[in-house]
């Protein structure tokens, strides 16, 4: 009877192990779903504001368009990275800017969580926290950090999402036009759909100060669609990413060593009156003996 218990509960391991795997690659397949080029609508709009100042304005309503590219830069078993460049101007010659990059990391425990003033205080999870789950994290143009969260994937009536809440920077379309907040608690939902993907969010605009409880100033909504274009229509930003993808990768590398040093990161908001991007974003920056200084002189030592 002892014998037959433990074959069960080896075959009940063994199949739930097996299960685990499964969900993991149709997890990372709906991940690498976001990869192509695409047709992106931004729009985002306050939707409510609990101001007691009579002559609060809330932001306008932002709506614009855009073609993306996000090529797959990295797909390991728990990794996956896609890069996401625009593509804008004259078709016949377009100009690329690099944008944001996302990584997926199954079942991570190392996070920078952002925390006001350009910090991202570090916090290390339990496994049992993350578990079965994937880790989105954000990064800025010039792959310093933005924001990042867990959660787990669901699939399920056809639908395939992922869902987190976690605090980041004011976003470009706020941070040149507002100074009456210094945080947005951003409600991020990932939907794979029929036509592409779409970025769902529900937003917090919060005041936050050491030592007092979060302020809500106003609420956002925000609703971004990709939709899926012929990969040739992006070839202009695919060839960029080639001829550039070295000098990224030195620049991840640099990035990597500072975030592996597991402790509460504080940046410079510029350095010689630059931000780093455009430190970075300069054509004669391109070696590593070049590219780690600048980068290194950006972080504050604690």
């Amino acid at each position: 009877m002892k014998n037959i218990i433990l074959t069960l509960l080896a075959l009940g391991l063994t199949f739930s192990a097996i299960a685990q795997k499964k969900k993991q690659k149709q997890d990372a397949e709906a991940i690498k779903k976001m990869c192509g080029c695409y047709e992106v609508t931004f729009n985002f709009a306050e939707t409510f504001n609990y101001s007691s100042d009579s002559l609060y304005k809330p932001s306008k309503v932002k709506e614009d368009k855009a073609l993306e590219y996000a090529g797959l830069v990295i797909d390991e078993n728990d990794k996956i990275s896609i890069q996401h460049l625009l593509q804008v101007g004259n078709p016949a010659d377009p100009m690329v800017i690099k944008h944001w990059r996302q990584d997926w990391l199954f079942e991570n425990t190392d996070f920078y969580m952002y925390n006001t003033d350009n910090q991202w205080a570090f916090e290390e999870k339990s496994k049992s926290e993350v578990k079965n789950q994937w880790t989105q994290k954000v990064y800025q143009v010039d792959d310093s950090p933005r924001y990042e969260g867990s959660g787990s994937w669901v699939h399920v009536d056809g639908k395939s999402y992922w869902e987190n809440t976690t605090a980041a920077p004011l976003a470009r379309r706020e941070y040149t036009t507002r100074s009456d907040y210094n945080l947005m608690m951003r409600g991020n939902r990932h939907e794979i759909t029929n036509y592409g993907w779409v970025h769902d969010q529900d937003n917090s605009k919060i005041i936050r100060e050491e030592g007092k409880e979060d302020v809500i100033l106003a609420k956002e909504k925000g609703y971004n669609t990709y939709v899926k274009v012929e990969d040739s229509r992006c070839n202009a930003a695919a060839n960029w990413w080639e001829d550039h993808t070295n000098k990224w990768l030195t620049v991840r590398a640099k990035w990597d060593e500072v975030y592996g040093r597991n402790q509460d990161l504080n940046l410079e908001e510029k350095v010689d009156n630059k931000a780093l991007y455009k430190h970075l974003f300069d054509d004669t920056i391109t070696e590593e003996s070049q590219i780690n200084p600048v980068i290194e002189s950006f972080v504050k030592k604690l």
